[in-house]
Parts: C-alpha cells; structure tokens; sequence
C-alpha cells in the first residue's frame, strides 16, 4: 500500500463523484480510458472493488463509499499543500470549484467572477449550479454559496453579493386585465400561479408574505410547476398567472412591460448569501484569492 500513486487516487475520487467516467475525464481533462485504466491499476493493487459499473451507470461499492469519504479532505489537504507554492510563483494558480443556487450564478456572480478571473488569470474557476443542498466538500468543491438558513455547520461563512434580498409578487398586464388585480395575498387562492418545483421534487408551496411583522402563508395552484426559472418568467409574461420569485428575476421584465409588481406591500426580505468553505489551515491557493477578493467586494460596498 505505501506505493499507491496519488493519480489513481485522484482518478478514483474524480470517477465516484461524478458518478461517469466521461464526465470525470471532461473535468481532469483527461480521455475517459486513462482514467479507467488506473481504476484497474488501483482495484488490483488494493484487491477490492470500488465502483460497480455498467453501461448506463457507475456507483461505489461499500468499500468505495467508504474509502471515498476518507480521502475527500486528505486530498483536500494535498491540494492545499501544494497551493503553498503559489507564494513562489506570480501569482494564485489552480482550478477553484464552487457549488452555487441558481439565482446566484443567474444574477451577481457572473460579473464578480469575471473579475476576479482578470485580476488572477492563472486561475480556473469551475462554477455549477444547483438548489439541492449537499456536502460540497463530499462533493468535491472547495467552497459554496448558500444562504444563511442553509449554512452546514463547523464553516467559515463570508458575505458576498447583495446583504438584502426580496421576494416579490408579480402578473403581467393582460392577465391583471382579465383576472383583477389581487389586493391581498389571500386573493391569490382564487388566481392562477406559476408554481416553482425545487430539483429535490418539493414545490415551493405555500408562497410566503410579511407586512409590518406579519407572516402569511397562502397555499396557491396553477397551471404551471417547473423548475427552470425562465420556463417560470416567460409563463407570467404570457399571461398564464401570477409569479413570485426573486426581485432581480422578475425586474428587467417590469421594467420592460411586461410585467407589473402587485402585492407591493407584502415584500418578504432576507439576508443575502454567504460564501461557505472548510476551516483548514492550509487553504487552496485560488480558495484563498478568491475569499480576499470577496472580502475587498464587500468592503468597498460599504
């Protein structure tokens, strides 16, 4: 065992959590055989199967599970250690990968990290998208963002991107037309919404309202559930029903026209998110880039 390459380790972990071969060897940039090939190599030097695959699907085995979770943060601590040398270098290299909602990557992050990419060009910056909460470390990445509600414990939590968001109600002109206007939120149990399904399969029903302290719940149907928020949006515009989401979303298209804010005033309010990543001593070089450039973000914010 005191020969095992750390390639075929890093190859194992890549493969189980992407749970594909493909997809593994897109991320390493690699061919899908090479990783294969020190899958074998591995599997014959530990004697034990690690990943049952077929055709349609690669899962671990028992042995697999658990020599998975143990090499998560020691090759989280290889990177980290490896990061250190980028202080003899010009500048943070290495690849930083996040696990983010998806308001998040549709709304502030895009321009932030575009900017923190040209200020550190020798950066990576693998981003993915998703509203299911997980274990980012299990996973694989380095850091997420989350909101507060949301925040795994024993984790440094900086604030990035907006410190107050809202929820917010809105219907285009020609349903308002059709329908009326709704002047309470109890109204809406007589109106047509546009129901928004999270990927765990949970639909986010009641909708949720706060006036002055109060908190109502409304419990609303409609003739739409998807998960794709522009699916969501483009249904309000044609006058299918009544949307409520975030304000960023639902803003260009109030601006435009399109649509018109009701309910204004039972606007639900809440912190912004919070970049989350391990308390480690030795942190990723491009982990470390990122979080001061967040924290100079929100210094200059005010």
């Amino acid at each position: 065992m005191d020969d095992l390459p750390l390639s075929e380790l890093d190859a194992f972990t890549a493969i189980a959590r992407e749970r594909s071969f493909r997809a593994a060897a897109r991320k390493r940039g690699v061919s899908a055989s090479s990783l294969s090939d020190c899958l074998r190599r591995l599997e014959e030097r530990v004697g034990v199967r690690l990943l049952n695959r077929t055709t349609r699907s690669v899962t671990p085995t028992e042995a697999g599970q658990r020599l998975l979770e143990r090499l998560a943060p020691a090759l989280g601590e290889v990177a980290a250690a490896l990061g250190q040398l980028d202080s003899f270098r010009d500048g943070p290299s290495g690849t930083l990968r996040l696990n983010v909602p998806t308001i998040v990557a549709r709304s502030f992050l895009p321009d932030m990290a575009n900017r923190f990419l040209k200020a550190h060009p020798q950066v990576r910056l693998e981003v993915v998208g998703e509203d299911n909460f997980i274990d980012v470390l299990a996973a694989g990445y380095d850091g997420g963002i989350r909101y507060d509600e949301r925040l795994e414990r024993d984790m440094i939590a900086v604030p990035i991107g907006p410190r107050v968001q809202r929820y917010v109600t809105a219907a285009s002109p020609d349903y308002l037309d059709g329908r009326g206007l709704p002047l309470h939120p109890k109204d809406l149990i007589d109106h047509d919404c546009i129901i928004h399904r999270f990927l765990s399969g949970t639909t986010a029903t009641p909708w949720e309202f706060d006036r002055d302290g109060e908190t109502l719940m409304v419990t609303v149907t409609g003739p739409i559930v998807a998960n794709v928020i522009e699916m969501e949006v483009g249904a309000a515009v044609s006058g299918l029903g009544v949307i409520r989401t975030f304000e960023e979303v639902l803003l260009p298209e109030v601006e435009a026209g399109r649509l018109v804010f009701i309910l204004e005033d039972w606007v639900t309010e809440f912190s912004g998110p919070f970049l989350y990543y391990a308390s480690r001593h030795h942190m990723p070089a491009a982990l470390r880039a990122f979080v001061d450039f967040v924290k100079a973000e929100q210094r200059k914010a005010g």
